[in-house]
Parts: structure tokens; sequence; C-alpha cells
């Protein structure tokens, strides 16, 4: 059975609680450092509402790996979260290779159903883009090259993946969002299907996967359903959303109101097997959140948890 899952911003007691009436099975957190009693602490919180924490994804020590200046510590230190998360008893890690730069928008109040704020990217605004990772570290303003960018993931996979499947750990790639050839002086190469196989071809192993984004598959101009298939078992996480548009000029949708096929992608997914973690992903904000994060408000969340819900018992 897939784990319906959730990031909650914020983390508050009344989120949690929220989660958990509304069936949710696993929490996703931040990197909370390489202390194993940090890990610890911030997975009996959510154990204690009934939950369980699934995956650690955000604020990983990982920037200057991407653009070739580590000096070994921050590869020290991902290592070291392998052997943690083992003792904590979780096994997902998700992770993307976007050099100095995380998600971007241009606009974090374009109009949804109802007049709901979401956000959305036009290639043509990108001088005033935002990035919306809150504390993202921004490391170096140099150019780098796609090839660079593959030896790094390269060295960076070979060094850590035999840690991860050590330690039962499954190494989740997220893919490039917007999925372009390069943004902001940067080049990218998780952008493509394709490019999805080649990174699950450098070192092959059980912890090199995928976190499947439907949102930036969509918008790489993908059938959903038909890339699912196509890369598989490698899929071992899964971001639920949608998107109207292209890698140039798209805007998130309530899951329910863009093109993809959201009945199909999940028998997609469980034709191949998978039964990961499936959390939703970027939502409308809602009348009366204009002070929340865009994109990680609640009241879009809790109607996500149901709408997942219901497909996922409807394609059972």
């Amino acid at each position: 059975m897939m784990q319906l899952s959730t990031v909650l911003t914020p983390m508050s007691d009344e989120n949690l609680t929220l989660a958990a009436q509304c069936g949710v099975y696993g929490v996703v957190a931040r990197y909370p450092g390489p202390h194993l009693q940090d890990l610890l602490q911030v997975r009996d919180r959510i154990e204690s509402f009934g939950l369980k924490l699934i995956a650690i994804e955000g604020g990983l020590p990982i920037e200057r790996i991407k653009v070739g200046q580590d000096d070994g510590s921050d590869l020290a230190e991902m290592k070291l979260l392998m052997q943690n998360l083992n003792k904590a008893g979780i096994q997902y890690v998700c992770y993307n290779f976007m050099a100095g730069t995380d998600w971007v928008r241009t606009r974090l109040d374009a109009p949804e159903r109802g007049g709901a704020k979401v956000t959305s990217f036009a290639l043509a605004d990108v001088e005033q883009a935002m990035s919306l990772t809150i504390g993202a570290q921004q490391v170096g303003r140099e150019m780098i090259s796609a090839e660079d960018l593959w030896t790094n993931l390269t060295r960076f996979l070979q060094e850590l993946l035999p840690v991860a499947e050590a330690n039962g750990v499954f190494l989740c790639m997220h893919p490039d969002d917007p999925p372009l050839p390069a943004l902001l002086g940067k080049s990218r190469i998780m952008n493509s299907v394709e490019n999805f196989e080649r990174l699950v071809k450098l070192v092959p192993s059980r912890s090199n996967a995928i976190c499947f984004c439907q949102g930036t598959f969509a918008t790489m101009g993908a059938d959903i359903p038909a890339a699912i298939r196509r890369l598989g078992s490698h899929i071992q996480y899964v971001h639920f959303r949608d998107v109207r548009g292209n890698a140039e000029s798209f805007a998130e949708t309530f899951h329910d109101n863009g093109p993809t096929d959201m009945a199909a992608a999940i028998r997609a997914y469980r034709e191949i097997g998978f039964q990961g973690p499936i959390r939703p992903d970027h939502v409308p904000q809602l009348v009366g959140e204009d002070d929340g994060e865009p994109g990680y408000t609640m009241l879009g969340r809790l109607f996500a948890y149901g709408y997942i819900r219901g497909l996922l018992h409807a394609t059972k």
C-alpha cells in the first residue's frame, strides 16, 4: 500500500493533529543536522501523534558537492546521515542536483479556482525569479557546465551509495524545477526522462532511486503514466501534484484541476509495485492563508489528503 505522507509548514501540534485526523501515514522533515539525538527528537515528536517520520528532504549539506567545492566534510556528513537514518528506522532521503539555486518561481499569487493563489513560472521574467526554499545555501556565482554536474554527481553517488545501501536507505533524486537546460547561469541535468535513466545507470544500486515529482515531469512534456512505467521500480518516492504549461511557462493547479489523469497515474504506480511515500507537493493558498508560505499552506494540503486517499481507495 502506498504511504500517504506530507510535509507540514509549520510542523505545529495543530498541523500534526490535522494530518493524523486525515489519515496521513508519514511526515517528511527537513534535515535536522548531524547529531543523531536531534533526528530522534524529531522522530519521537512525530510518533507521539500516531504518525511516522518517513523521509528527510531539504536542507541537506550537499550544495558544495554539486559544484565541486566540497573539502570532504559535507560528504562525510551525508555518510553519517545514512548511518543515523538506519538507527532511527528511516528509509528515504529526497535530494536534488540543482546547483546554486532550488525550485524557482517568478510569481507567488497566480490565480487558480475560486481565487486561490498558486505559484507560477515564466522564463521571460526569470531575472525576477525567486528561490522559494527558505534558507537554501547559495554556493558560487560562476557558471557550471552540464558535464561538470554529471562528473560531480557520479563522484557523489560512488562515495555515498555504498553507505546508503549498507544502511537500507534510498537516495531519491528530485528533478530540476523548472526542468530547463540552464537557469540563472547554471546548467541543469535532471530535466528529462532520459537523464533519469542515465542517473540510475551511473552507479547501479538499489539505493540509487528516483523521486517522481509529477508536476516537474509534466512540465518536461512527459506522459505521466507512461513515464512512471518507463522508470519503474527505480521510483521510490512520489511528489503528487499537477501543473498547466511547460518548462518555460507554467502554473501549479489543484490536484483535481490540472491536465494529468491522476487516477491513471495511481494505477501506473500500482502496476510498477510502488509502495513508498506519496505526498502532496505545492498546494494552492486558500482564503485566510495570506501569511503562509506559498505552496506550503495547510488548507490546500487537507484537500489534497482527501483527494489522494480517494484515488487510492478507488483504484485498488
